[in-house]
């Protein structure tokens, strides 16, 4: 069973809606509902995108890096959202510590809430 703070794999649909090659993303948390759906953040290697006080980044020197399933230093894109089946989901590579998951939720809340 899926559980808010895994880190999935699945085909993040860009801005214009093409989907490309399978990218890691974030569960924040499943939505309300009979639907088994998902809202996630997509996760990026492209660390020089991330935006200060809102974007979380995920370094090799981090004591949760290992259990992420990532294979380098990454940035969680917390402006970067989608609703996802979870049917549509690839599969869970790894798993972020509860603290960062309360510390992306708490930029998420600031962000919409400003």
């Amino acid at each position: 069973m899926k559980q808010a703070g895994a880190v999935v794999l699945f085909r993040f649909p860009q801005t214009n809606l093409e989907i490309n090659k399978p990218r890691p993303a974030l569960l924040i948390g499943k939505l309300h509902g009979k639907y088994p759906d998902w809202l996630v953040c997509m996760i990026s290697s492209q660390t020089r995108h991330c935006q200060p006080n809102i974007d979380e980044l995920v370094l090799v020197s981090d004591k949760d890096f290992k259990e992420s399933g990532l294979h380098g230093e990454s940035v969680i894109r917390v402006e970067r959202l989608a609703v996802m089946e979870e049917a549509s989901l690839l599969g869970e590579i790894g798993s972020i510590s509860p603290e960062r998951l309360k510390r992306i939720k708490a930029h998420l809340v600031k962000w919409l809430t400003e």
